[in-house]
């Protein structure tokens, strides 16, 4: 899965001359938290969010009455207090490595380039869909976790199995218990047309152990 499948196209953005409070109207307006900055020439130069306009103010703020501030914070433009060196990628990322970038560098959206030119955004909202729709959190059926072996093969065992017993594979993780010396994996997978008892009845023979099952 690839960041192009499932990024916002056409973002919204904003230019370096607009004034924080009328892009923080809107952000209110489009429903969204950050806006890519461009220039008058259309290039991507900044990033701003919610955060830094909600916090952007003169510095004598305290000095000043209601209007005062209002006036000045009017006169304040985005380039003022956006992030000027932007952390991109490109569209043909993957999915997992976008949401490695955003772990690893604490940030909530990644604008996604064609050569220079903006085509969409990722943000965390995007990401958390993907996940949605890898443990198949939109359909209905029985949710199962159980801890596996770390062997090759052990999956086909564990899909052979809940073919044979008639159900259908629709959501998928794992996960690795580092914990232990052996390597075993937590794996989570939502089936279809089971019942709850049966999905239990032909995994426990392929599986270390059932950790927890639920209708969902």
């Amino acid at each position: 899965m690839l960041v192009k499948q499932k990024m916002t196209k056409k973002p919204i953005t904003t230019t370096t001359d607009m004034s924080v409070p009328d892009a923080l109207n809107l952000m209110h307006e489009k429903k969204v938290h950050r806006l890519p900055v461009l220039d008058p020439r259309g290039k991507l130069v900044g990033i701003v969010s919610e955060g830094d306009l909600l916090y952007a103010s003169p510095s004598p703020a305290t000095t000043l009455n209601v209007w005062e501030m209002h006036a000045l914070l009017a006169k304040l433009k985005v380039e003022k207090v956006m992030t000027r060196k932007v952390i991109t990628i490109t569209e043909n990322t993957p999915v997992e490595e976008a949401a490695r970038i955003m772990v690893e560098k604490k940030i909530g959206g990644l604008p996604v380039l064609r050569e220079k030119a903006l085509v969409g955004i990722i943000t965390e909202t995007d990401l958390f869909k993907v996940f949605i729709s890898l443990f198949g959190g939109l359909r209905p059926g029985v949710r199962v976790s159980a801890s596996i072996s770390g062997a090759k093969g052990t999956f086909a065992k564990v899909s052979s199995a809940i073919t044979k017993a008639g159900g259908n594979i629709v959501g998928l993780g794992f996960d690795e218990i580092s914990e232990t010396p052996e390597e075993i994996w937590e794996m989570t997978m939502k089936v279809q047309d089971l019942p709850k008892n049966k999905v239990v009845e032909a995994l426990k023979p392929v599986v270390i152990k059932i950790m927890d099952v639920r209708k969902m």
